[in-house]
């Protein structure tokens, strides 16, 4: 049985740590082994976790992407094993073209292709755009895999 090619925010939160409202990613669109395209509307949802009294700030976009990672990863797993436990460990050349996403109108369109990687860390550029296809935000992001906080973590999302 291989990956689906779409998923609803359901089948999302099955695959990435984040549960509940932190799951901000609606839709996969589409992957392959070195891309993902993913949309959502909770950006201008009033109770997304990330909001605060000036609305939901550009640099959130960020999230909004490493969740993109974190799926593809779970995506690029061997059927019936557990993705690598992994976190952001920087984020690089980030470009912002917004001050807030809330008011952006329609969904989000996040993006993020594999440059390079290996078992320990994974180099990703990440775009958020609006509907129109106006950029809001791009970077570079590494993700750090299998290091001993990594797998803390990912072992305390998943215990009872």
């Amino acid at each position: 049985m291989t990956a689906p090619q779409t998923l609803d925010r359901a089948g999302i939160a099955q695959r990435i740590p984040h549960s509940g409202s932190m799951c901000l990613l609606e839709r996969l669109e589409s992957w392959d082994a070195d891309a993902i395209h993913c949309s959502t509307t909770t950006h201008a949802q009033a109770g997304n976790p990330l909001r605060t009294e000036g609305g939901l700030l550009a640099p959130n976009a960020i999230e909004y992407a490493a969740q993109a990672m974190a799926l593809h990863g779970g995506l690029l797993a061997t059927e019936g094993s557990r993705p690598s436990a992994g976190f952001l460990a920087s984020a690089r050349n980030v470009k912002l073209a917004v001050a807030r996403l809330d008011d952006v109108p329609g969904a989000l369109q996040v993006g993020a292709r594999r440059l390079s990687g290996d078992d320990r860390q994974i180099l990703y550029e990440f775009t958020v755009k609006a509907d129109d296809g106006r950029m809001l935000a791009e970077g570079r992001a590494v993700v750090v895999l299998n290091t001993p906080l990594a797998a803390e973590q990912q072992e305390s999302t998943t215990l009872p």
